[in-house]
């Protein structure tokens, strides 16, 4: 289940610290420790909820902003948020030199949250992120991928590429006999 995280208060009131999912939001007035929630509505397709809140105390109005925090748990243990920004950042690398534009890698970038997301959890190993940048990367530039994969998985021989390249031209030729016709003998 995902996280949801009052990331910012507008309209109505002052600017409220980030709330963790407690029983209660605070009224950025009065400092009552409730609010009611009045009316509740999804923004930005689904990854954001505003909910306009009314206080109890004093009887003010004000709307707080959620977001679903996801969450990537590094090797090392630390845990950080999920930045699409990042994900550009080492793809963009891999893609140096090649035909390769930024709107292609915010499309990516986009893919892999939104595979990322799919699974439902709040917390993700960094691995997983890294499978999921695999395939839309694939589709995208197959020497780009090669740079990635061969980073990302750790080749250490020149036969880790060679087994790479040898999956590549089975995948295209597999893609290439889909769409021909049979032929009768």
């Amino acid at each position: 289940m995902l996280d949801w995280r009052a990331r910012k208060l507008s309209v109505g009131g002052p600017s409220l610290r980030t709330w963790k999912g407690g029983v209660s939001m605070r009224c950025p007035y009065c400092r009552h420790a409730d609010s009611r929630v009045v009316d509740s509505r999804e923004a930005d397709d689904g990854q954001l909820i505003r909910r306009r809140r009314s206080c109890p105390a004093c009887g003010k109005r004000f709307t707080t902003v959620e977001e679903a925090v996801l969450a990537v748990v590094k090797r090392s243990g630390v845990t950080e948020p999920f930045s699409r920004t990042k994900i550009m950042g080492g793809v963009r690398k891999a893609c140096q030199g090649r035909p390769v534009d930024d709107d292609a890698l915010a499309l990516l970038a986009q893919k892999v949250e939104e595979t990322v997301r799919a699974r439902g959890a709040a917390e993700i190993p960094s691995h997983e992120v890294g499978l999921a940048i695999l395939g839309p990367l694939r589709e995208l530039d197959e020497v780009a991928y090669l740079r990635f994969a061969s980073v990302y998985r750790s080749f250490e021989s020149l036969g880790d590429f060679e087994r790479e390249i040898s999956a590549l031209r089975a995948s295209r030729d597999d893609a290439g006999k889909v769409g021909e016709p049979a032929t009768s003998a």
